[in-house]
Formats: structure tokens, C-alpha cells, sequence
């Protein structure tokens, strides 16, 4: 058997001091030298130097998309002299180019440097929404969405596409959490700086809504300016790392499997691999029932509060709590499925929690229950986005088809943000019944898909344990075991995660 595959190169962490692991000298070599090392201070220092940077970051990025919401309480519409769906279709617009734009940013990272590309296009949004702040027309509010599209498209994927590379496959949703947390958070920060800045309205002759984005839009390009000294890029070249600690993270990989063929070079074999890949298009199917409620929770959420009849200001503090909450479900369940080693259950549960937000909220209930019913809409829709995206990079092997494949499924998912940009009008206010039957919808047939997903994955890893337990004691030769490197996740040694 391929020692990089079989052989324990190192446990799951089980003592803070002198975990032992075999590693490779090279990635054609057949020796190996003993590696002693602190396993959990080297996850220790691998967090504090990468998630760091990538949260803040992404709590801007997402700040930077959703306070159109925040903004519109401001006067965004009066102003503009914006009617009807119009501000329904400044949302969907941004998702246009964001969907698209995708793809081709994965690929762009991996001869940009992820330490290089993901810093300078924040700065380029930041400076994006600086420049929306100053718009007098609803046609140069369109121009200014599509062109954040453009910009913000690469950052999501990138990041899930970057941490792949460092952490093992039951330690990576955790450190996914932790970033994407920062979008559940960045709905309390958004609620709570556009209530600071709201005071600001007619200072220097501009609204408050102009402030919102003007203020936010400036810290976001601190932000990236500040990410450019902070961010390294792979463990191979990590120098903060020393060269056992690098040693110790590239087999960690290893052995999990979410590395198998990952001394590759770019071949067109491997978009072709990653677009034929039935994961990739089931996986887009279950992210509708995440990724269009959390959109139209995200962007909607101050206005259904609104309908409720309180003023803008109280509005915007109501809107606060429920993040809080789902950005500690996040962590805790990311934590859970780590630890248990399992993802479905947690995807379930945050798609049931969302369902009953969902539910309260169609119904006739009183004010005061629908207001509780937004905290399940948020918590489960937030909940669930960093599983789902860890399970497709567990489930896909191979540095180049993984990056295309995890473009391809965020990208495509991502037209659920236009789908939730558009169901909650303004015409629909206050029970928004379209709104929430289409998200009551969606996150029915995501729970049918994940059931029928976990199926197929146990039936696929029976049947590899029954063709492995066929070559027990069968020394296989380098030319079938360099096919299986290339086959990736489709190799009979290879296990999907559940």
C-alpha cells in the first residue's frame, strides 16, 4: 500500500507534547525521518498567524455587501428617488458578477499568491464602497453593485480554497467556522455602526446612508492594506513555521487524504474532472436552502423588523441579538462535527432550526414571536454555510480540481443570493408571505438532498471497503498506485466524509 495513504503519520491530536510523525523527504521519496513536534502548539500557531486576518477581513466583506439594508433605512431610496423593486434589483445585480467571477479568481490564486491577491482585493472593495457612498442616481448605485460583485467574488472561495491547503480534513471545518463567523457577526456590527453612524446624518451635507458607506467602506481598505504584512501563503514556505512544524502540517494532510495528488501541475484535465463531478451539483442544490435564506434574512432582515412598527434607530439595535446568537451556534456545532467527525447531522439540525424561523415568521403570530423567529431564521442559515463548504473540500482531492470545484459550487450557490434579493418586496410587507414560502421551499429540499447524499456516500465507501479488503496482502505496484494519486477522490483508498 502507498505509505503517503496507510501509514500513521500522525493521529488525530491526542497529547500536547511529542505527537510523533513519519515524514516524507521528498514527494517522491521513499525514506523517512522522525518528526518530533508539539502538535497542538503548531495548530496553535498556524491560527493565531492565519484566521486572524481572514476574519476581519471577511466581516468587512460581508458588512460591505449587506449595509445597502442598514443604508436604507437611512433615506437610500427617498434620496435616490428609487420605486417599486428597484432596491431588489440593486441586490440582485451585485450577484450577477459575484456568481460568475468566481471560477476564474480560484485560478487566479494559485499563480497570484494567496497572501498577495486576497489583501489587494479587499482594497480594491473597500474602495468600492467608499465611492458607493457618493452616488445620486439609482443607474450609478447599479454600477457600484455590479462592480463590488466583481471585486468581493474571489475573497469567499479563496479563503475556503486557502485554508484546505493547511488544515487536516476533521480540523477544517472549525477553522472555517471561525472565519465565516465573522459574516454572522459582521450582521451585529452592520446593525450597530449604522446606528452610531445614523447620528451623522446631514454632517458635511451628506445623509446618513452615505456615511455608512463611506466610514465602512475606508476601514475596509485599513483592513487590507494591514492584511498585505500579515497573511503568508502555504505550509511549505511558511517561515514562521520551522521546517519540522512544516513538516508536521504537509502530513497532517497527508494523512487525511484532502492532499492525495497534490503535487500537480495545471492541466486541463482537471476543470474537466472538476465540472463533471456530481458532487459539485448536488452540493449547489443543498446551498439553495442555506445560502437564500441567509440572504434574505441578511438583506431584509432590518426591513421585516421594521414592518413591525418600530422606528429606524430601535430597528437597528433589534437587529443586533440575532447574529449574536448564531455567530456562538457556528462555533459551537463547527466544533461538534469536528470533534464527532461528522457533518450531515449538523447541516440538518441548522436546516430544521432555520425551517421553524421560517415558519413562526409566515404565520399570523404576534410581533413578539416573529421577532424570536428571526434569531432561527439567522442562526440556522448561518450555521450550516460552514459545514457544507468544509464537506465538499473533504470530498474533493487534488489542489487544482478542488480549487475549481469549490469555485464552481460557491459560485453557483451564490445565485440564491439573487434569488433572496428579489422574494421579500416591498408590496409583499408586512407578512412578505412569497418571501418566506420560497425559503420554507428551499430548505425542504435541501434536507431530502443531504438524506439522499449521505446514502450514495455510504454506498460508495462500502463498496471501496469491500474492493480494499479484496487486495489485503497484495503488494501493489507504483503504476497503480500513482493512478490512484491521479484518480484523487475517485481512488478506491479514498473515504468521503459524512
Amino acid at each position: 500500500m502507498d505509505p503517503e495513504k496507510s501509514s500513521g503519520l500522525v493521529s488525530e491530536p491526542q497529547s500536547p507534547l511529542n505527537t510523533v510523525t513519519k515524514a516524507l523527504e521528498s514527494p517522491t521519496s521513499t525514506g523517512f525521518r522522525t518528526v518530533v513536534v508539539d502538535d497542538k502548539e503548531v495548530w496553535r500557531k498556524v491560527d493565531r498567524r492565519l484566521l486572524p486576518a481572514l476574519a476581519v477581513m471577511y466581516l468587512f466583506s460581508f458588512m460591505d455587501r449587506a449595509n445597502i439594508g442598514n443604508a436604507r433605512l437611512q433615506g437610500l431610496e427617498k434620496q435616490l428617488n428609487m420605486s417599486g423593486d428597484q432596491y431588489n434589483l440593486a441586490l440582485t445585480l451585485f450577484f450577477v458578477p459575484y456568481c460568475i467571477c468566481e471560477f476564474p479568481s480560484n485560478l487566479i490564486i494559485k499563480k497570484f499568491r494567496p497572501s498577495r491577491w486576497l489583501p489587494l482585493i479587499t482594497v480594491v472593495w473597500g474602495l468600492i464602497v467608499v465611492v458607493t457612498g457618493f452616488v445620486r442616481n439609482f443607474p450609478e448605485l447599479l454600477a457600484a453593485r455590479l462592480l463590488l460583485g466583481v471585486a468581493e467574488a474571489g475573497f469567499f472561495p479563496g479563503v475556503v480554497y486557502y485554508l484546505s491547503l493547511w488544515y487536516p480534513r476533521y480540523m477544517y471545518q472549525t477553522r472555517i467556522a471561525w472565519f465565516f463567523g465573522a459574516a454572522s457577526m459582521a450582521g451585529a456590527f452592520s446593525g450597530l455602526f449604522a446606528y452610531a453612524i445614523g447620528f451623522m446624518d446631514g454632517w458635511r451635507g451628506l445623509k446618513g446612508w452615505s456615511w455608512i458607506f463611506i466610514i465602512e467602506g475606508t476601514l475596509t481598505v485599513l483592513v487590507g492594506i494591514a492584511a498585505y504584512f500579515m497573511m503568508v501563503d502555504l505550509p511549505a514556505t511558511a517561515t514562521f513555521l520551522t521546517p519540522d512544524e512544516r513538516q508536521f502540517v504537509l502530513d497532517s494532510q497527508r494523512l487525511y487524504a484532502t492532499s492525495l495528488g497534490e503535487e500537480e501541475h495545471f492541466e486541463l484535465r482537471h476543470v474537466w474532472d472538476a465540472i463533471t463531478d456530481w458532487q459539485v451539483y448536488i452540493f449547489v442544490f443543498i446551498s439553495l436552502g442555506f445560502v437564500t435564506p441567509l440572504y434574505g434574512i441578511t438583506f431584509f432582515s432590518p426591513t421585516i423588523i421594521n414592518s413591525f412598527g418600530y422606528t429606524p434607530a430601535i430597528t437597528q439595535l433589534l437587529s443586533i441579538p440575532p447574529y449574536v446568537v448564531a455567530t456562538i451556534c457556528v462555533y459551537i456545532w463547527a466544533h461538534y462535527s469536528d470533534k464527532l467527525q461528522l457533518r450531515s447531522p449538523f447541516l440538518l439540525i441548522a436546516l430544521v432550526v432555520s425551517f421553524i424561523g421560517y415558519a413562526i415568521n409566515i404565520s399570523n403570530a404576534p410581533v413578539a414571536v416573529k421577532y424570536f423567529g428571526i434569531f432561527f431564521c439567522v442562526t440556522g442559515s448561518y450555521g450550516g454555510i460552514p459545514g457544507l463548504v468544509s464537506r465538499q473540500g473533504n470530498n474533493t482531492s487534488g489542489q487544482y480540481k478542488r480549487a475549481i470545484a469549490l469555485a464552481l459550487h460557491i459560485g453557483f450557490a451564490n445565485f440564491g443570493g439573487a434569488i433572496g434579493s428579489g422574494i421579500f418586496r416591498k408590496r409583499d410587507s408586512p407578512r412578505f408571505l412569497l418571501g418566506f414560502g420560497i425559503e420554507l421551499m428551499l430548505i425542504g429540499l435541501s434536507m431530502i438532498a443531504i438524506c439522499v447524499i449521505v446514502l450514495t456516500y455510504r454506498r460508495i465507501n462500502s463498496r471501496r471497503d469491500e474492493i480494499q479488503r479484496g487486495e489485503a496482502g497484495v503488494r501493489l505496484g507504483n503504476d497503480v498506485l500513482e493512478e490512484r494519486r491521479r484518480q484523487g477522490d475517485k481512488a478506491v483508498d479514498f473515504r468521503y466524509a459524512l
